[in-house]
């Protein structure tokens, strides 16, 4: 093998997404991802401390990811809108890249602060997208909560083959998001 003269961690993260979308999460090891780049498995360590690490950056990468894909939805719009656009970019995201997807709810330490942090910017965009329902602090977080376990269970659900019935999906999340859209209006008026 030639060494890789431009390997760094994005490469690394990058092919590692490729794998784990391609053949599953279970399937990127170290010795798997460095054969894909072409390089010996000590390289790797010159980057990242391990598995642990490695899945570790990459849910990090991952959720980076998500919420530049939920950003770009969110722009230009408010309200209903808005709020349809990041639930369906955010299924999109994980039908598009269900391993990296996957990623970003099994790391092994989920009390890690860059993975924290990454996870952060993802509540934040929901919270002010939210804040056109007049919700406040805590309001807003159980509604992005709500949001996240809803398209997370959605998501996981069709990802694992859970919708036997021959239903259009896309019908099933459009339902799904405005009951939620329904909900956040009755909070709304609550008030």
């Amino acid at each position: 093998m030639s060494p890789r003269n431009n390997l760094n961690l994005n490469t690394i993260l990058e092919v590692a997404a490729e794998i784990a979308d391609k053949e599953g999460i279970e399937a990127l090891t170290m010795a798997v991802l460095a054969k894909r780049l072409a390089v010996r498995t000590p390289s790797l360590y010159n980057h990242i401390d391990g598995l642990n690490d490695l899945r570790k950056e990459l849910a990090i990468y991952g959720i980076e990811s998500l919420y530049e894909h939920l950003m770009h939805a969110a722009v230009g719009r408010a309200g209903d809108e808005a709020v349809a656009a990041i639930a369906k970019a955010y299924v999109e995201f994980a039908r598009s890249h269900p391993g990296l997807y996957e990623a970003t709810i099994f790391i092994p330490d989920p009390s890690d602060v860059d993975f924290q942090k990454a996870g952060e910017k993802v509540v934040e965009l929901c919270v002010r997208v939210l804040r056109a329902y007049d919700l406040k602090d805590e309001e807003a977080l159980h509604a992005t909560r709500g949001l996240r376990s809803i398209l997370h269970g959605f998501a996981s659900l069709e990802q694992k083959g859970g919708f036997g019935m021959p239903l259009d999906h896309d019908k099933s999340l459009e339902l799904m998001i405005n009951a939620y859209i329904s909900g956040v209006h009755t909070l709304k008026n609550e008030k």
